[in-house]
């Protein structure tokens, strides 16, 4: 069988004519069961909805650690890799989509699931819930921090509504996390259908394009006046210890583009899902294109100053006509930008718990009482995860060294070395042994390198 083959010579294009494939080996299914769910009245996603969900999919709190990576890359190299790490996701993404037409696979536990049996659909079950907990968890602790403010090494950080009211009963961290949760998570979490959130999915997109904007009017006034100094352009390297903390970065570099785990389920509700490639083409180009911008222009204005979480270096003084009121704005934006990802990355969670605990049960959409259950006690979780976790950097290294490579790289890569159907070329393979080569290698010396830093300078404070 060859790839062509696998086109849309074989698939039928419109949504109202395909026929929704239940599976047991692939019960987290984000289908279209009009029959079972009621959703009749749904037609299919539009190709700029798929594009806007899988778009707010990527950008997430990752493209804060991306100015930082300069740090460790150097200007050029840092672009540079940043631009081939989109690549390489579209090419994983491509074996995981190539691989599922084959299949009839409609979930990615359910292609784990055929390539390797129950327990390879566990496994890709059990790290997107490490990998989505983690980030949602991240998500909630930036948004208390932004909000509410935070006290580091016993000094406090005034959050924003705390520097506009004073300090409130109502705007400490505690209260701004559950009015936040109450009023804006679980609204959204609550919508059965991803494509539901395509206008939500839209203004987060918008809004990270306000934190670019800005960041890119500040740097450019400053240029004009002078005060930029320049970039580091290349990495320095003087021996194999700086050689190897380049590999440091890759975590970050894959945590801020993953999104697999919401493909098929963007997938299974476009009216015409011939086009999932160009979608992802399409949210992967849209995105990389921020994340270039970013991370140019963060670095040109702090340069060597700037911090793991970029966000920390705009509650300083900028040095600039209002800059405090463009602080707010950067922080607020960004802010609102966190909880409206939420719903998105919220939504293969919960279907994914679902999978691992309901393997045989009816599609989750149609059972209103364990779409309910499922619902309040992940965010019962991530709520409290948010209060009792400290620092964000404690959540986000390990999940982007651990669950965020396997969803990303190892996983796509192994059901391609698997081959069940024949298919893949010999380049599908040396990409797919490359991509795990990367993966376990840079994830190794990243956890060497931060556990070193731990117990020798305490905390880490890598890209």
């Amino acid at each position: 069988m060859t790839i062509g083959s696998l086109k849309p010579t074989k698939e039928k294009k419109s949504r109202k004519t395909k026929q929704p494939i239940v599976d047991e080996k692939s019960p987290l299914l984000p289908t279209k069961h009009g029959e079972e769910g009621g959703f009749d009245e749904f037609n299919g996603a539009s190709f700029s909805g798929a594009v806007f969900n899988l778009s707010t999919t990527i950008v997430g709190a990752g493209i804060m650690a991306l100015p930082a990576t300069m740090k460790v890359l150097g200007l050029i190299l840092g672009i540079a890799v940043i631009i081939f790490m989109a690549f390489l996701t579209e090419a994983s993404i491509e074996l995981l989509l190539r691989f599922s037409r084959t299949s009839k696979s409609v979930s990615y536990g359910g292609l784990m699931g055929d390539a390797f049996g129950k327990y390879g659909r566990m496994l890709i079950q059990f790290c997107v819930l490490v990998n989505n907990i983690g980030v949602l968890i991240v998500y909630m602790i930036i948004i208390g921090d932004v909000l509410s403010g935070t006290t580091s090494d016993g000094i406090h950080h005034a959050g924003v509504l705390e520097g506009w009211f004073g300090e409130q009963w109502w705007n400490g961290r505690f209260s701004i996390l559950l009015i936040t949760t109450l009023a804006v998570f679980a609204p959204l979490a609550s919508l059965k259908r991803i494509d539901s959130l395509r206008y939500t999915s839209a203004l987060s997109v918008a809004l990270a394009v306000v934190f670019l904007v800005i960041t890119v009017g500040i740097t450019l006034f400053k240029l004009i006046n002078g005060t930029v100094l320049m970039p580091r352009l290349f990495p320095d390297v003087t021996n194999l210890t700086s050689f190897l903390n380049l590999f440091t970065v890759v975590p970050v570099l894959v945590t801020a583009y993953i999104c697999h785990y919401n493909v098929h389920s963007i997938d299974n509700e476009l009216e015409d899902n011939t086009q999932i490639k160009g979608v992802v083409r399409t949210s992967l180009a849209l995105c990389s294109s921020v994340y270039v911008m970013t991370s140019l222009f963060g670095f040109l204005l702090f340069g060597d100053e700037t911090l793991d979480d970029v966000l920390a270096n705009f509650s300083t003084d900028l040095g600039i006509p209002f800059g405090s009121l463009l602080n707010d704005a950067v922080r607020v934006s960004y802010a609102a930008h966190l909880m409206l990802v939420f719903p998105i990355v919220f939504f293969p969670l919960r279907l994914n718990l679902d999978g691992l605990l309901f393997p045989s049960a009816r599609p989750l959409a149609s059972d209103n009482m364990r779409f309910a259950s499922l619902s309040i006690g992940l965010i019962a979780v991530i709520f409290l995860g948010a209060n009792f976790i400290p620092s964000i950097w404690d959540a986000f290294q390990f999940t982007g060294a651990t669950a965020a490579v396997c969803i990303g790289f190892i996983f796509p890569a192994a059901i391609t070395l698997r081959d069940r159907y024949g298919i893949a070329t010999k380049r599908d393979k040396i990409l797919s042994i490359f991509m795990v080569v990367l993966a376990v290698f840079s994830n190794m010396v990243a956890i060497y390198s931060d556990a070193y830093s731990l117990f020798k300078n305490g905390p880490s404070h890598r890209a």
